[in-house]
């Protein structure tokens, strides 16, 4: 295909994506350019990211051309980029999506960044840095937290046997196995022996937030394709949080750190409510680009605690 041919090729195909695009808020970094090329890439046989999709287009044959078609059609038809690919980047990572489990958000870094930090602050005298974390989805903030702090042991746990066995596989790609436990159970449940108490330095949340009424009403691209329990978090949306805020320090070390991601306007809030549970000495509102707070940190006392609520 001559350059001139396969750019007449893209930019037809570019305009018939455009033409049923909708931009959702929580994929703003997902253009129609962006989308299209991912896709070019997927239909070549070489599929990959759209974090990764940014390289010289391949040159595509009469029959590569038909199964771009196709994606293309998927696309419009509302499934997501990232469940027709199978792949989405996370923290620099390439992570395999499926229906399984919840595509990892770019504001969901945020998290795994804060907790990072979070781990850079034990000291070097002590034991391995130890982190836990739930509802792990495709194990997305668990493997990012695992490579990018080398010494770390990480354990998590989501409710879905499903997403556990997607983050399983996410975990033996990326050479983690070893380093990432991964089990199924709801919250801390799989952690319940004494030998977990008091083990870890940092634990971690991206729990289901969205109350159950505006999970019906959440645009069909999410609702449509992406689990439920990914999202719908009772009948406020807090009910798995103050569950996840509420029964991590029997899990943390003293002076360890609970994060966790929460939904646009919640801030202030949730901030107020683990204050309120007097468990953490302190309690840090993390913001995004925007000074919309999308995490929470919170600390527990150097002896364990503060006060029982």
């Amino acid at each position: 295909m001559s350059a001139t041919v396969q750019t007449n090729e893209f930019a037809t195909r570019r305009e018939r994506l455009a033409a049923a695009w909708t931009q959702l808020p929580d994929k703003s970094e997902e253009s129609v350019e962006a989308a299209l090329r991912t896709l070019w890439f997927a239909a070549a046989g070489a599929p990959c990211s759209m974090a990764r999709a940014d390289r010289l287009l391949p040159s595509l044959g009469e029959a590569q051309l038909r199964t771009l078609d196709e994606l293309v059609e998927r696309r419009t038809q509302g499934e997501p980029l990232a469940y027709i690919v199978g792949l989405q980047s996370f923290m620099g990572l390439e992570l395999e999506t499926t229906r399984a489990a919840l595509i990892p958000r770019v504001e969901t870094e945020i998290l795994a960044k804060t907790a990072l930090e979070r781990l850079s602050q034990v000291p070097n005298e002590a034991d391995r840095p130890a982190v836990l974390d739930i509802c792990t989805g495709c194990g997305n903030v668990a493997l990012a937290l695992a490579h990018h702090s080398p010494t770390a042991e990480v354990f998590a746990a989501d409710l879905s046997q499903d997403a556990v066995t997607l983050a399983r596989a996410n975990a033996t790609r990326l050479g983690l196995q070893s380093r990432v436990t991964f089990e199924v159970g709801d919250l801390y449940a799989p952690f319940a022996d004494v030998a977990f108490e008091r083990r870890f330095h940092v634990v971690t949340c991206n729990p289901p937030y969205i109350s159950s009424a505006k999970v019906e009403r959440m645009p069909r691209e999410i609702s449509g394709h992406e689990p439920r329990m990914a999202f719908d978090g009772g009948s406020f949306g807090f009910d798995i949080v103050t569950r996840a805020f509420s029964g991590a320090p029997r899990f943390l070390k003293p002076g360890g750190w609970f994060c966790f991601e929460l939904g646009a306007g919640q801030g202030n809030f949730l901030a107020d409510r683990v204050r309120r549970s007097k468990l953490y000495a302190v309690v840090d509102e993390i913001r995004d680009s925007a000074g919309t707070t999308r995490v929470i940190a919170a600390k527990l006392g150097d002896e364990g605690g503060v006060t029982t609520p």
